[in-house]
């Protein structure tokens, strides 16, 4: 039995191994994936920034910003947090920035569709996985980290 319970142990610490091989790749591809969604919104935003101002004023809710406040705000948001989202700098800060981001998106639309709430929810658990473990091996933040971590 307890040749069984060993064997066992081993066979999952040499999967578990497998499985968090490719941790820093899938890490890198959500960081990408939920920047891009991000610097294409922010994107349309300034390709027509009176309608971003209209749709600010008269379609979205914001909640305690004055309205061009919230649109500079989010276009602001938008465009930066996502360049250093990629690039896996102040990753921690920049997903949690565009969390709050996406948040708001979600409280300021009375009527959406389920398909884009759930497109949302998935924006926010990628951008969570990445203020709670950060951005992985491929990043900035982690050469930075580790360039630190010889000085000490």
């Amino acid at each position: 039995m307890k040749s069984l319970t060993a064997n066992s142990y081993q066979l999952f610490e040499n999967l578990s191994t497998l499985l968090s091989t490719p941790q820093s790749l899938v890490s890198l591809l959500g960081r990408l994936y939920v920047a891009w969604v991000f610097w294409a919104s922010g994107l349309t935003k300034i390709a027509d920034f009176e309608s971003t101002l209209f749709l600010f004023e008269y379609e979205y809710q914001v909640p305690l910003l004055p309205f061009t406040l919230a649109a500079y705000l989010a276009t602001f948001g938008e465009i930066v947090f996502p360049i250093l989202l990629s690039l896996g700098v102040a990753s921690r800060f920049s997903a949690l920035a565009l969390s709050v981001v996406n948040v708001v998106a979600v409280m300021s639309l009375e009527d959406m569709p389920p398909a884009a709430l759930n497109e949302h929810i998935i924006w926010g658990v990628i951008l969570l996985h990445i203020v709670f473990w950060g951005a992985g091996k491929l990043s900035v933040d982690f050469l930075v980290k580790k360039k630190a971590s010889r000085f000490d």
